[in-house]
């Protein structure tokens, strides 16, 4: 999964320090990322300093991938552009190596939180960053708001050795067979909303359901938590939620197709389904 970067280790904990050589800076355009024309990734703060003046850049830091920092600018000097070439999130599902596509899509998901936060929720004062933890703070109220992030569940319908299968109605994805899946909703333990989003998609009752694993979105903002759960009935008809999908089949454990792609729980999940009893 995209997440999985090893031998590379993540460290997120918020230890804020200026770039230094082999330190890696982001810059923004909308809701683009800039990446090196160069190289066709995120610019070393060593390309940054041949290009401008780099003391005067207002950078923050986000997080590190081994002994390399990352960080963000908040301006766009005309050198940098003109370096650069745009990427949007979706292009980080197919960049290499996989471990600098996670540090992109990462910052990307802190990028867009700091930018929804420059203002109070509360009483419209304009925000700063905390000195102590990766948050925002309203000078005014005292307001903290921390990093949103949405749980989501990714749901696995099995019935003996059939797995149910979906596709999106409308979407960029909906050639590809994927799983149901849905938001978390206030008050909800994530059981019942496995137990939700399958009845309203396809119209279907589940039971013995099982965790398989959790993983960060930063596509969507999300933390997505995989289920395996059984149909509980014996009728497989499949009342889809027209809304939302196009498609929902079931395929026996040998007639699943191959999906396109390893960095998602959801190919993970049929392709667990695909080896063996889970």
């Amino acid at each position: 999964m995209i997440q999985d970067i090893a031998p590379h280790r993540y460290d997120n904990a918020y230890r804020p320090r200026p770039p230094k050589s082999g330190d890696r800076v982001f810059f923004y355009q909308d809701t683009h990322t800039l990446l090196s024309r160069a190289t066709g990734h995120s610019f070393t703060w060593d390309e940054v300093q041949a290009l401008t003046d780099a003391s005067q850049l207002p950078v923050t830091y986000l997080f590190a991938i081994d002994s390399t920092g990352f960080h963000w600018c908040h301006v766009l000097p005309q050198a940098v552009l003109d370096a650069a070439v745009t990427a949007a999130n979706s292009d980080f599902r197919r960049m290499e190596p996989g471990w600098l596509a996670f540090a992109c899509i990462t910052a990307s998901q802190l990028h867009g939180w700091y930018h929804d936060h420059q203002f109070c929720g509360r009483c419209g004062t304009p925000t700063r960053a905390d000195t102590v933890e990766r948050a925002m703070r309203c000078p005014a109220c005292g307001n903290l708001v921390y990093p949103t992030i949405a749980p989501a569940v990714i749901v696995a319908v099995t019935h003996g050795d059939r797995l149910l299968l979906t596709k999106y109605a409308r979407s960029m994805n909906a050639r590809n067979y994927a799983l149901i899946a849905g938001f978390n909703e206030i008050g909800e333990p994530l059981e019942d909303t496995v137990r939700r989003e399958v009845m309203e998609e396809v119209g279907l009752p589940v039971k013995n359901i099982r965790f398989y694993k959790s993983q960060p979105w930063s596509f969507s903002g999300s933390l997505l938590a995989g289920f395996y759960c059984d149909l509980d009935t014996d009728d497989e008809t499949v009342t889809l939620q027209q809304d939302e999908l196009g498609e929902g089949t079931w395929f026996d454990r040998a007639d699943l197709p191959k999906g396109e792609s390893t960095i998602s729980l959801t190919q993970e999940m049929i392709e667990r389904f695909r080896q063996g009893p889970v």
